[in-house]
């Protein structure tokens, strides 16, 4: 079946803002600008205000969500369900794990590459799939376990890769190894958001826009308040400021201040981020979950490809052969080989129809 001209907008959408998201915020790291009483020039390295800046951008969808309730109720048909009745505070776990997941991977992010970055963080599947068998008693069929294998032979690859390339890529290798490693980590508290999500919020029948911006919620308080306590907590190699400290928010912001185009990179992160949830879910309405999954994928291959070009990483073969296994991988345990094996299904039950007929007709004809 065609696509109609918003689907296409729509899976548009999700590959552009989704591809923006990852670079902006790479875009970011690469900047080098004086902070905060002339102090030396150095790299915005500040993974916990980027951290909530995501945060905010999630948050409105929560505007958006009320923005729709209101065209709905003007609306003489009225299309959205009555919103139930739920406890706010059972997103609190899943917030807090968005949070420290998503702090991880932004601190993962400057000392690896956005396409690694983008790769490595389809290990998600195989702790979700772990997971869900271990806390919600799912049964898992053959061909997502041979998914969850095929994507950790498709993460070996990919970390091959970077140790192979790093040297050359200016990075040092302990850097790189450390940030794939915590990508990886950052995948296990994704998963348990997941399986968080799943217990005990989505059978609550909430909606996603509001499910997403009341994380955000959450995660922008909670994380805003921490930033505080983090000005003082020393963090050693891990901190780019002269007061080598865990975040050192002032920094941040005097490092805006003498270069504006980290604010453009900022407001593409945050605003990304909103319009990539919001096309997202929209995706999963309008077409399907397996095409948001598809989708999803397309979009490392326009952040490699985007890296290559502005010249923040360089060509390795490695990492076409590691995509191609984590895409397989993902395809695999998403079901997305079942339409492919319904259709040959359907054509050899065809022409054994076509077969059986022909020999009926045989029968008749000697009859």
């Amino acid at each position: 079946m065609a696509w109609t001209s918003y689907q296409l907008l729509l899976a548009g959408m999700m590959l552009v803002t989704g591809s923006i998201n990852t670079l902006s915020a790479k875009w970011a790291d690469n900047f080098s600008a004086e902070g905060c009483k002339g102090s030396q020039s150095h790299q915005f390295q500040h993974p916990f205000l980027q951290a909530v800046g995501m945060f905010l951008g999630e948050l409105s969808c929560l505007a958006v969500f009320y923005i729709l309730v209101l065209k709905d109720r003007r609306s003489p048909e009225p299309t959205l369900a009555p919103s139930q009745p739920f406890n706010s505070l059972l997103f609190l776990p899943p917030a807090i794990c968005d949070m420290t997941g998503t702090s991880i991977m932004y601190v993962a992010l400057n000392m690896t590459s956005a396409s690694s970055f983008q790769m490595l963080r389809g290990a998600v599947i195989i702790f979700t799939g772990l997971l869900s068998v271990a806390f919600l008693g799912r049964k898992l069929e053959s061909s997502q376990w041979i998914g969850i294998f095929v994507t950790i032979a498709g993460l070996i690859v990919v970390g091959l890769a970077d140790l192979l390339s790093g040297p050359g890529s200016g990075k040092n290798l302990s850097d790189v190894i450390t940030g794939d490693l915590l990508i990886i980590m950052a995948q296990v508290i994704v998963a348990i958001q997941m399986v968080l999500e799943e217990k005990f919020v989505y059978k609550h029948n909430v909606h996603p826009l509001r499910a997403v911006g009341t994380e955000g919620l959450f995660g922008f308080c909670i994380l805003s308040l921490l930033l505080i306590p983090f000005y003082y907590i020393p963090a050693g190699d891990f901190s780019s400021s002269d007061r080598g400290v865990l975040e050192d928010s002032l920094d941040a912001f005097c490092q805006m201040g003498n270069q504006p185009l980290i604010i453009l990179a900022l407001l593409g992160n945050i605003s990304s981020i909103a319009f990539f949830n919001f096309a997202g879910i929209s995706v999963t309405k309008e077409i399907s979950a397996t095409t948001r999954m598809v989708l999803d994928s397309l979009r490392t291959v326009v952040i490699w490809v985007v890296s290559l070009a502005v010249g923040w990483e360089k060509f390795h073969a490695l990492q076409i052969l590691g995509f191609i296994i984590l895409l397989l991988g993902t395809g695999l345990y998403n079901g997305l080989h079942k339409p492919l094996m319904c259709r040959r299904c359907r054509e050899e039950s065809e022409e054994t129809q076509g077969l059986l007929q022909g020999e009926r007709a045989s029968i008749n004809a000697d009859c």
